[in-house]
């Protein structure tokens, strides 16, 4: 069982969080575009990997994981529907990218990292 006292410090909870294939694509999409994208632009940017119908869900659950913000952008009158939303990356998001990325390259050259 475990010590809810010393949960917080342990190396398990400070773990990278699961990401799919598609999620790590959001976040290398959203890196290279400081400005934010809309949910469109990166079903677009990725080259038939995303769907329309899949990439909000997407967006939603990395939300919820602390990898991307969002906010949504005021219509200009006479415009009508519903605003837009603007998605960019977390500091958070930049980190797990970055972890994920160094990962990703140490498994590709099979180097062990020093202290391992």
């Amino acid at each position: 069982m475990k010590n809810k006292e010393n949960q917080g410090s342990s190396p398990i909870s400070q773990s990278l969080p699961r990401l799919t294939h598609k999620e790590y694509l959001i976040l290398e999409l959203l890196l290279n575009d400081v400005r934010g994208l809309y949910g469109l632009q990166i079903v677009d940017k990725s080259e038939g990997v995303l769907k329309k119908g899949t990439v909000y869900v997407l967006l939603q659950r990395m939300q919820e994981k602390g990898l991307v913000d969002s906010k949504c952008e005021p219509r200009i009158a006479p415009e009508i529907g519903i605003a837009r939303r603007i998605y960019c990356l977390t500091g958070y998001g930049a980190l797990v990218h970055k972890a994920f990325l160094a990962a990703q390259q140490i498994l590709t050259l099979n180097v062990i990292p020093v202290g391992a």
